[in-house]
């Protein structure tokens, strides 16, 4: 009861107050993750469980940040490399099936709803929990501004808060799982009003130019 009830007064602290609006500021943009979220809301197929692995892969990052790559000054070339390349190999392929989706819809697949299947025209194929699992881990850890963004700027700016630095930390964790409760939330209202053709010929048209969009920016920051 002790440590419960001295831990309330550092959620209050202005640290962690810092650290929410830090992550939120930080994950508020529709990148790959975020776009991935939001198909798998319009799909209605296993989207609690992508939210849920999206936001501990980011507790993840946060932690790792905090912890200790801030104080051994972020992240090697060689391993900054390596995530670059694994992440622009990996958002081609993925902006290649969103792609082709666009240009060739399948005239109808079983879809999810309310864990009966129905023919939604358009809609992908079900993925199993396992699959649902290593595709929000892959946007969430393939993607070098992932670890950027999150372990490394988090990380930093958590060492200016001195004695406070883990109630940032817990701050930032609380603004990720914020972030994708919400935005999973809207992309299920979504997903219950919007499906048919065009819509997810759009979303995969647009998938498709961020997805090739971020590689080609990842590949120009190696050129510099």
């Amino acid at each position: 009861m002790t440590t419960f009830t001295a831990t309330l007064p550092g959620l209050a602290a202005p640290g962690f107050t810092a650290g929410l609006v830090m992550s939120l500021s930080l994950i508020m943009a529709i990148g790959p993750q975020n776009a991935h979220v939001i198909r798998t809301g319009l799909q209605r197929q296993h989207l609690w469980l992508t939210v849920l692995t999206c936001a501990l892969a980011d507790i993840v990052l946060i932690t790792l940040g905090v912890a200790g790559l801030a104080q051994l000054g972020g992240l090697s070339d060689k391993l900054h490399g390596a995530l670059i390349g694994a992440g622009v190999l990996f958002l081609l392929v993925y902006g290649w099936q969103a792609a082709r989706r666009f240009w060739r819809p399948p005239a109808a697949a079983p879809v999810a709803d309310g864990g009966a299947p129905s023919l939604q025209p358009g809609a992908p194929a079900p993925v199993t929990r396992r699959q649902a699992v290593l595709q929000a881990l892959a946007f969430s850890w393939l993607n070098p501004h992932a670890w950027l963004d999150t372990a490394v700027l988090i990380g930093t700016a958590s060492l200016a808060w001195g004695p406070q630095q883990p109630v940032f930390g817990l701050g930032a964790a609380a603004g990720s799982v914020l972030w994708f409760v919400l935005l999973g939330g809207a992309a299920f209202w979504l997903g219950r009003r919007l499906n048919s053709l065009r819509v997810w010929r759009a979303l995969d048209g647009l998938v498709a130019l961020l997805m090739w969009g971020t590689a080609a920016a990842l590949v120009a920051s190696l050129l510099r």
